[in-house]
């Protein structure tokens, strides 16, 4: 079922008010001042039982210019807007203000209302109704349906109701399996229960008892209860207006305009990316740098507007733009926004966001516009591909991806997973996706690195992976450098053997006086077998000796028991073969056993059979050794 919201729009005292009671019976005007003044101040919510069974929630915003800031904070979310004209005045600024907002918001669709029918005649309606169809030619009311009405009388009610109910049933649905996401434009306390928020849930489904996070302040709460349409219920479904009673916060700790979701579902951010418009008849051109009035949800924020291809927005202009908050804000890709200029408040443009949690680009950034044109025009591919991209040098998992493409989790690993059997990003695990091109690069410096490394040590087998990850990438985690090391060894860039990285065709080649060291060494380990000499007695302070005894390590011709106790390979086969044949026939093997199987001494036995225990070759039980 569609779940839909109605929004009223209008100049003031243009009967916005007196209309909704006439269809719902409810005065959403609750305020005494309001009832005073005769005019709508703050937010005014209803419902609204359409014919066919679908109720629909209703948002009465203020007509008058002062409270265009209310007016904005009730806007988002609406499914359908009533444009309400008074006929006995026709279109005023503030019908034509509201008609601009509501076109930036990109409402989708919407129904223009002449109110107070009874008090004119049928030619003067005649004329109002020519006079709005002017106003609103090349809107997306261009060709809505305009109904004369009385709510005095009841003219006209019942058709209005039937046209609702068959915009409503054709509205767009909310997607309801997304992480919700509740902006509150209005909070108070309730006597008996606490705190409590209402606003429109764009989207998701919030059950009663969900944990909630209150952005952009991070505070944690839960739904301790929930209602719609003033009737309590367990859930409720993005396109409903809600009501949540939250635990544990006090009214003082959360303000109009701070969002309500899913915990870890946002990111807050002090700037944003743009597809800004000026508007055609503000009159009013927005300049570079300038500070101007940013309207998202239900908040308020001062921003700095940064053209990224020019330093002036005429009229009727579009550009991309770069937003730098005074605050945080908390939102998402595609969401709509509205700029008013910074004095006098006129609304003088917006449109929608891109990219919900950008870097600071430099004005006329071709990759930064080239980027913003992809995450407005681009398909979902494009978009998660060049997110990936942008984010790469971060390490940042596919689930901040999504968060910043507004795509859900699953939908952006799938996209990511399709990219990298294409070539396009490579999947180092733990659901981190990185960008080809920076892969190579990277992967460029590595082999120019270990290249520089092999020809200061042409004996040495490799660099130590600790060694090689902090020199290649020091500012970053661990887990992720050893990561992409995996999959540069997996896909035959380099080599590992015995902790040592090389690239994959490095050999160890000594010249021919070194090659003769090595020779002699390795005749004299092989006759020294299982009681070789000690480590610094064969260096001897030698730098060469010593290279040599590591290249030796490293091309596996050597076995190091402990620092000062190397065999060589073969010795060290024979060992465990004897240590396996003297276990196997007696179920077990002692330290006396096997050092008299050797013909060795016991600190030769100890050493040896300790480095199987730590290889996991064999496992000591008592006093005895079993086979791992």
């Amino acid at each position: 079922m569609n779940h839909v919201i109605i929004g009223t729009a209008g100049h003031v005292d243009h009967g916005k008010t007196c209309l909704i009671k006439a269809l719902t019976g409810i005065d959403t005007d609750r305020l005494a001042e309001e009832k005073k003044r005769g005019i709508t101040i703050e937010l005014g919510f209803a419902n609204l039982e359409l014919p066919g069974g679908l109720t629909a929630g209703i948002v009465d915003v203020p007509g008058h210019e002062k409270f265009i800031r209310n007016m904005l904070a009730g806007a988002g979310g609406i499914d359908i807007a009533m444009l309400v004209v008074a006929a006995d005045e026709g279109v005023m600024p503030q019908t034509r203000e509201h008609l601009s907002i509501l076109s930036l918001l990109d409402i989708p669709q919407g129904i223009i209302v002449i109110t107070k029918a009874d008090t004119v005649d049928e030619d003067w309606i005649e004329m109002v109704r020519e006079d709005i169809a002017e106003s609103v030619r090349g809107t997306f009311l261009e060709n809505a349906p305009m109904m004369a009405v009385s709510a005095f009388t009841g003219q006209g009610l019942d058709e209005l109701k039937n046209k609702l109910a068959e915009l409503a049933q054709s509205a767009r649905g909310k997607d309801t399996t997304r992480p919700f996401r509740l902006p509150a434009d209005r909070v108070f306390t309730l006597g008996g229960h606490g705190t409590v928020i209402t606003g429109t849930l764009l989207e998701g489904t919030l059950h009663e008892g969900d944990e909630i996070m209150l952005y952009p302040s991070g505070m944690m709460t839960r739904a301790r209860s929930i209602q719609v349409h003033s009737k309590d219920v367990k859930e409720a479904y993005g396109g409903q207006r809600v009501a949540v009673n939250l635990a544990g916060i006090k009214k003082e700790d959360i303000s109009r305009g701070e969002v309500a979701a899913a915990p870890n579902s946002m990111t807050p951010s002090m700037m944003v990316d743009v597809w800004l418009t000026a508007l055609r008849d503000s009159g009013r051109e927005i300049k570079n740098n300038s500070r101007l009035h940013f309207y998202h949800g239900a908040r308020e924020i001062l921003t700095k507007v940064v053209l990224m291809d020019r330093d002036v927005l005429q009229p009727g202009e579009s550009c991309y733009a770069q937003l730098r908050l005074e605050e945080e804000v908390t939102a998402k890709r595609g969401d709509r926004f509205v700029v008013r200029f910074y004095s006098p408040l006129e609304t003088v443009g917006g449109g929608e966001i891109l990219d919900p949690c950008p870097f600071k680009h430099r004005r006329s950034d071709a990759r930064a516009m080239e980027g913003m044109e992809i995450k407005r025009t681009g398909t979902p591919e494009q978009i998660v591909g060049r997110l990936i991209a942008d984010h790469s040098h971060g390490w940042t998992p596919i689930a901040d991806i999504a968060r910043f493409g507004s795509f859900a989790p699953s939908e952006a690993d799938a996209i990511a997973r399709a990219l990298a059997e294409k070539g396009q990003v490579v999947s180092i695990g733990r659901g981190i996706y990185l960008d080809a091109e920076y892969v190579k690069k990277i992967r460029k410096n590595m082999i120019a690195l270990l290249n520089e490394f092999h020809k200061a040590n042409p004996l040495k087998g490799g660099i130590k992976r600790e060694e090689l990850r902090t020199r290649l990438l020091p500012d970053s985690r661990i887990a992720d450098v050893d990561s992409l090391l995996d999959h540069f060894i997996e896909k035959g860039s380099i080599k590992e053997v015995r902790g040592l990285i090389s690239i994959a065709s490095f050999k160890v080649e000594a010249g021919e006086k070194l090659q003769k060291l090595m020779d002699r060494l390795t005749a004299e380990y092989k006759a020294a077998a299982f009681a070789p000499p000690a480590t610094d007695d064969i260096i001897g302070g030698d730098k060469q000796t010593a290279q040599v005894m590591d290249a030796m390590l490293a091309e596996g011709i050597l076995i190091r028991l402990d620092p000062q106790i190397y065999i060589h390979s073969d010795c060290y086969r024979q060992a465990l073969d004897t240590a396996y044949s003297l276990i196997d026939k007696n179920g077990q093997m002692t330290l006396a056993e096997f050092r008299d199987a050797l013909g060795t001494s016991r600190k030769y036995a100890v050493a040896l059979l300790e480095h199987f225990d730590n290889r996991r070759l064999t496992k000591k039980v008592g006093d005895a050794r079993v086979r791992a």
